[in-house]
């Protein structure tokens, strides 16, 4: 039986399309006309045998097949500019100073640090590890070119994915059933802090801080040592931990928006520009696969 090949334009548009949320809005990013973004997807549909989204007047759907191809069309587009690069990139040399939360450090940012310095090898990488709250105007100031971080606004850069919020405590210790329920925080501006103060007012229940750090192991301490429960983000929550739910009488929480800001400063720096590339590619392909 015969296949018809898939074309990158077609893959481009398709991928263009779901990260810009409609095709009006994707087609300056692939530099094509609305009406030219629209036949490259009916191509792709017709090589493949299926319908890939559900067109609406202001926003598309990913059908199941959509979603299926989403993740390899990822892997493909991101593949095809490695292999330019390759062979036609020009080595780019610089600094970049990256800003990240240490909960984000080792999961999101390290695989995707491995893939950009064996291209990359000439370009400085300075990182600073903060909290979101004081990341977030280091990149407005232009102190940080780059910075993953939890977004309380839109305008605060551009949104990766949903990281899930959990209550954790330890299992030698059943802290929770305590009243007034003990809690360890971050800074007072800190989103966690504000999550886990509300998710308890909703429900009514009492509680007293008693620790306060502003960073991720000074919370696992606090947590380890039977002192507190703590709101974490999932990604961060050690194996010998204990996740909480309603069955602890611990209600849900919002979770975060995960984005990559970017500051105006670093515009034109060609370093920059291709590791914002790089994670914009391998953190918003996480949203198929989690």
């Amino acid at each position: 039986m015969y296949y018809q090949d898939l074309q990158i334009d077609w893959l481009k548009c398709f991928v263009a399309v779901i990260d810009a949320g409609s095709l009006s809005a994707a087609a300056p990013e692939v530099h094509r006309s609305q009406s030219a973004v629209s036949m490259q997807l009916k191509k792709l549909e017709t090589a493949l045998g299926c319908q890939l989204l559900l067109r609406g007047p202001r926003q598309n759907q990913l059908t199941p097949e959509g979603q299926k191809l989403l993740g390899y069309a990822r892997r493909m587009l991101d593949l095809h500019s490695e292999t330019q690069a390759a062979f036609h990139g020009k080595e780019l040399t610089g600094r970049i100073r990256l800003g990240v939360p240490d909960d984000y450090a080792a999961k999101y940012l390290t695989p995707a640090l491995k893939r950009f310095a064996p291209n990359f090898g000439s370009v400085e990488i300075e990182l600073s590890c903060e909290q979101s709250t004081s990341l977030i105007p280091r990149v407005e100031s232009g102190d940080l070119d780059l910075a993953l971080v939890s977004r309380e606004h839109p305008g605060q850069g551009s949104l990766l994915f949903y990281e899930p919020m959990v209550w954790v405590g330890s299992p030698q210790f059943e802290v929770w059933r305590r009243d007034p329920l003990p809690i360890a925080v971050y800074e007072s501006t800190s989103l966690a802090k504000r999550s886990a103060i509300n998710a308890l007012a909703l429900q009514g229940r009492r509680y007293k801080v008693v620790y306060n750090s502003s960073s991720l192991s000074g919370q696992i301490t606090a947590v380890e040592s039977g002192l507190a429960v703590a709101v974490l983000t999932q990604c961060s929550v050690p194996s010998h931990l204990q996740v909480l739910g309603s069955e602890h009488l611990l209600g849900p929480l919002e979770p975060m928006e995960v984005s990559l800001f970017r500051s105006h400063a670093s515009q034109g720096s060609s370093a920059v520009d291709s590791l914002y590339d790089l994670l914009l590619r391998t953190l918003r392909a996480r949203k198929v696969y989690s």
